[in-house]
């Protein structure tokens, strides 16, 4: 998707996350190095007032972060930062407090964008991070940004994809209990994965002919069904149907020795079972700062890896790097999708570049 705004420079929508978390910490101290507005339009869903409370929190170096307020999108200033006013109301800000208004605007916050990604006034989304249970409502029973991007765009399936520099590790399932793991996994869902896994590697990260590890669910691979047999039940039919379809996939690996033994770096990309199982790993072995990055969506969202850290909220030491890396990777996925829609559309021009 190309913006209407600035064909070289991707109009990103921020959303706040929890307005009692880190999150708009992380935009200001991000933000407040002016050469980031040479890769981006950033546009921050949220209110003046929010933004000034943390602004008037942050140190003098970080203080003179300044920004545009916009209204409707005509008014875009691609050389600043803009703030677009999803609320005007006074809200009670508590750095830190795990209460009802974090929820409620983290949500107000995040659906004003989402709406605006799909109506195409945006290149791409960045989100900050959210209390999971503190978004419940009547109006949003998700257990995360995935499942609610999922059902906003109607697709049918997407992937929650980890990335750093070189390591991409992606999930099988999600946010779920443990104990509902193997209840949810199936031969489908894993060639569904798998899938997607591949298109996003080839159209978003520029990998040809993709190679991508699967990890066992049980100890040991399984130790030939002595302590499981989803190895072979599922999984094992789940990469021969992957391998039908040309998906150059292998496994499954036991967990801990594939991390153990370095094995990650003969693959593209790792697809893991669980939740822990990919992220330990992946928060352990990346590195560079991690990104989350839903993958299979029509539009790109990207977001830091970590959580609201509500216990440093207010205390002006969390770290921006992840966050800032999470503008960079979506940036790229932007730029990388509109050059393979050139080359999807003129082959032509694909075999020009190599051939110089």
């Amino acid at each position: 998707m190309e913006s209407s705004i600035h064909p070289n420079k991707p109009v990103l929508g921020i959303t706040t996350g929890d307005i009692n978390g880190i999150g708009i910490e992380l935009i200001i101290k991000t933000f407040s190095d002016n050469r980031m507005t040479e890769i981006c339009t950033p546009v921050i869903f949220a209110s003046n007032k929010t933004i000034n409370f943390y602004r008037k929190m942050a140190p003098a170096e970080e203080s003179a972060f300044n920004y545009q307020n916009i209204k409707d999108f005509s008014k875009i200033n691609v050389r600043q930062v803009n703030v677009f006013n999803c609320w005007e109301e006074e809200l009670v800000i508590n750095p830190g407090v795990i209460n009802e208004t974090g929820g409620k605007y983290a949500i107000r916050s995040l659906v004003v964008c989402t709406q605006c990604l799909k109506d195409r006034q945006i290149d791409g989304m960045v989100t900050g991070p959210v209390h999971k249970k503190n978004m419940q409502s009547q109006d949003f029973r998700y257990t995360g940004h995935t499942p609610f991007l999922k059902e906003f765009f109607g697709t049918r399936d997407v992937l929650m994809l980890m990335v750093s520099e070189g390591l991409r590790v992606g999930l099988v399932t999600e946010h779920i209990p443990l104990g509902e793991v193997k209840k949810t996994l199936g031969t489908e869902i894993i060639l569904s994965k798998l899938q997607i896994m591949k298109e996003s590697l080839i159209r978003d990260f520029g990998i040809a002919g993709p190679k991508i590890a699967i990890l066992a669910l049980n100890p040991h691979a399984g130790d030939e069904g002595l302590i499981g047999d989803e190895e072979k039940t599922i999984i094992a039919p789940a990469i021969q149907l992957a391998k039908q379809s040309n998906i150059l996939c292998f496994g499954p690996y036991s967990a801990d020795a594939f991390f153990a033994r370095q094995m990650h770096h003969q693959f593209d990309a790792v697809l893991a079972m669980y939740h822990d199982q990919g992220l330990i790993p992946f928060k352990s072995l990346a590195p560079a700062p991690g990104v989350n990055y839903t993958a299979g969506l029509p539009v790109v969202r990207t977001s830091p890896d970590h959580g609201t850290a509500f216990d440093i909220a207010g205390k002006n030491i969390a770290d921006e790097s992840s966050f800032r890396q999470a503008i960079f990777t979506c940036v790229d996925i932007i730029n990388q999708r509109k050059n393979f829609q050139e080359n999807t559309k003129n082959p032509l021009k694909k075999v020009e570049i190599a051939a110089e």
